[in-house]
């Protein structure tokens, strides 16, 4: 064992070695600061969130399972890889940030000076969006309901001509039971027929409105901020029409009332029109394998693409898959073959789904072609699949069916809209995961069958992401396990004989082992 060396993430170390001569860590004046700016939007009395980390208590009582869902980078929820493309407002914690948390938790949670501590946050009721707006109000819904119920509601706009919406922000009636929120635009009559025939307030309605009128023009999941369009664009809202509020109750939820607003700032002045399309869909021809049918206890992957016919400067991707979805990736091949990387799920969470804003506009040349993957997993090994056992699944707007769409926020390029800037603030140090050099690893048994176990001392016991890889480099297996020091047991008897590339993750590094499936 002597002389060989086992690289760690650097970034990590130099996040260490950057506190290490400071005063010790601190729930005052470095774990506070850290959660206040990125979990408390969600983790505060009358949040969605299941618990509260506001104050030195309620953080230390859930010190470890912060410590491990911060390693793992499953909180905050920022399901994009960052290794692929960088966004305006992240919602991530650098490496210095997760390690000041492991330091913190290691060293038994001192509290600090308390004198020191950024005062407690509190739960947003308000809008954020200033000037003249329109604020529009939900009618009173008491939300009793076991399964996922989704539930659109009509909001007339009032408008007596036709308006560009510039900003955008949805307040939740109720965060313990609002999921997320689809905001449509609508001119016709329909959603006003299909609320009148339901008895409740709104209608029921999952994936779309029921209303080919319909137009998506945001959404909101939890932790978002308000909307706002770059000075000079804006979408059209037509006059006469009427915004349509379609929101995810959880199951589980009953005798609690919604009261959502929506609050719109627009202007009368003609600005550059902004669209929203999922120019990667699941329908013909775009879908170059469909249909979009997976039988079950398979994995199965499909591919996309749309050639782009003229210039256009693109805001915003916001992919979408329901249960069963795996992973889906979206990038653009220009007339030069330069690429343009739009957005990387490497483990799609149909729980945390949102759209993405570019730090800059993003110029998308006439000609260039975009591309789609997703993967899906119907199989018992996939923890979201909503049947056991496995059934057939085929495209359909129910929660049980699938979809594959990739939307786009975008419009008519003009010269020089790639140096707009949508977000100029300081990047977070999210650096790339390392490949252990001689991790001296061990797997047995080399050919398996069901349970592989891998030995390694670049591990440690806690945390650890797993990948499995086909031998094209397809991922197959994506899962979080703990394991001992130094070693991980894990099942892949789901997946067909064959080689393949079983990767451990921790904290930016990563042990690479081939294996045989027998």
């Amino acid at each position: 064992m002597k002389n060989r060396k086992y690289p760690l993430l650097l970034s990590i170390l130099s996040g260490l070695a950057s506190f290490t001569a400071s005063a010790q860590t601190n729930w005052s004046e470095h774990i506070a600061p850290i959660l206040y700016n990125n979990c408390t939007n969600c983790h505060i009395e009358g949040g969605i969130a299941p618990f509260s980390l506001v104050g030195y208590e309620k953080a230390v009582a859930q010190a470890g399972g912060i410590k491990a869902t911060t390693a793992a980078r499953k909180m905050p929820p920022w399901p994009a890889n960052s290794q692929y493309q960088r966004y305006a407002h992240e919602r991530i914690l650098s490496n210095e940030e997760i390690a000041r948390i492991a330091d913190w938790v290691n060293s038994g949670t001192p509290k600090g000076d308390t004198t020191k501590a950024p005062a407690n946050p509190t739960l947003k009721k308000g809008g954020s969006i200033t000037g003249p707006v329109t604020n529009l109000k939900m009618p009173d819904y008491e939300v009793n309901t076991k399964s996922d119920e989704y539930r659109c509601f009509v909001l007339p706009t009032g408008f007596t001509q036709d308006r560009f919406l510039t900003a955008l922000e949805v307040i939740p009636g109720d965060l313990r039971v609002v999921h997320h929120a689809l905001i449509f635009h609508d001119t016709s009559s329909k959603p006003l027929q299909l609320d009148a025939a339901d008895p409740k307030p709104g209608y029921l309605s999952f994936g779309g409105t029921g209303s080919s009128k319909s137009e998506l023009i945001g959404l909101w999941v939890p932790g978002s901020e308000p909307y706002y369009f770059p000075s000079g664009f804006g979408i059209k809202l037509p006059k006469k029409g009427n915004i349509i509020l379609q929101i995810h109750y959880p199951g589980g939820v009953s005798g609690t009332f919604d009261s959502t607003r929506v609050i719109l700032r627009t202007t009368t002045t003609a600005l550059r029109q902004v669209a929203i399309a999922p120019a990667l869909n699941h329908n013909a021809p775009s879908l170059l394998n469909g249909p979009l049918y997976i039988p079950p206890n398979q994995l199965k992957t499909f591919n996309n693409t749309y050639s782009i016919p003229v210039n256009l400067s693109v805001f915003t991707v916001g992919p979408h898959m329901h249960l069963i979805g795996k992973s889906i990736k979206a990038m653009g091949v220009t007339p030069t073959k330069d690429t343009i990387k739009f957005v990387d799920i490497p483990a799609w969470d149909f729980h945390w789904q949102r759209a993405y804003t570019f730090r800059n506009i993003l110029k998308v040349p006439g000609g260039t072609n975009l591309y789609g993957t997703a993967s899906y997993d119907n199989t018992t090994a996939n923890p979201f699949n909503p049947n056991n056992p496995p059934q057939a699944v085929s495209l359909g707007e129910g929660t049980n069916d699938e979809m594959f769409l990739v939307y786009f926020w975008y419009t008519l390029y003009q010269n020089g809209d790639e140096n707009i800037v949508i977000d100029n603030s300081a990047l977070k140090n999210v650096s790339k995961t390392v490949m252990a050099e001689n991790p001296d690893f061990k797997v047995y048994p080399n050919p398996g069958s069901g349970i592989f176990k891998l030995e390694s001392p670049a591990l440690r016991a806690g945390s650890c992401g797993i990948k499995v890889y086909s031998a094209s480099g397809k991922l197959l297996v994506y899962k979080t396990i703990n394991i001992a020091a130094n070693q991980l047991s894990v099942d892949l008897s789901e997946i067909p004989a064959g080689i393949y590339l079983l990767q451990a993750e921790q904290n930016g590094l990563v042990v690479p082992a081939r294996i045989i499936k027998q």
